[in-house]
């Protein structure tokens, strides 16, 4: 099978409950995030688009569970981000609901869990990581805003990632600038492997 034309990508829809979840044969990709860890911007680098998840200046913009369709071949499924601090309970509980459902669902392949290479993973964020093995599909995390880091950091910092998340050996951890494009290359032949 040839590699993905991750050129071809198209948004399809904005899932706001469970019933408007994508079940289909297409295998697919969850990406997860805390609100402020570039998401978003990991998503653009990795599909050589500029403004194609949207970029908020404002962390928490992605408020639905987002579908796009990356060259007919495969869903990339963009979750709410979680741990922003500015949203009501309301909203909060409301987005706790929908991810519980989709992880219940069990709609996809593979989990792409970003983190903050700069900083040791939050309660959130071991939380996600749970939820992701809890699915039995393959995960990845990927230690985003690596390009704020000096050489010296980068392995104490993925070391302490890999701890505080419990990520058995088998779980790949991606060092990643979405600025720089570190690390693109490692993602995209993780995500080629369910085509």
């Amino acid at each position: 099978m040839k590699a993905l034309n991750v050129n071809k990508a198209e948004f399809v829809k904005s899932a706001a409950a469970p019933n408007q979840f994508i079940s289909s044969s297409i295998p697919a990709v969850a990406f997860a995030g805390k609100s402020n860890v570039g998401k978003s911007s990991v998503i653009n680098r990795l599909l050589n688009r500029k403004n194609f998840a949207r970029v908020g200046s404002e962390p928490g913009k992605t408020i639905h569970v987002n579908y796009f369709l990356i060259d007919e071949r495969l869903y990339l499924i963009d979750l709410p981000g979680y741990g922003y601090a500015r949203v009501s309970q309301a909203e909060r509980a409301r987005w706790g609901k929908l991810m519980e459902d989709f992880f219940a669902a069990g709609l996809f392949q593979l989990g792409v869990m970003i983190v903050d290479a700069r900083h040791k993973p939050t309660a959130d964020d071991v939380t996600m990581a749970e939820w992701f093995k809890n699915t039995g599909c393959r995960l990845v995390v990927v230690a985003n805003k690596l390009d704020k880091l000096k050489k010296s950091e980068i392995e104490p910092n993925l070391s302490l990632i890999r701890e505080t998340l419990s990520l058995p050996e088998e779980v790949l951890l991606i060092p990643f600038s979405a600025e720089k494009g570190q690390g693109r290359e490692a993602l995209l032949a993780e995500i080629n492997k369910l085509i």
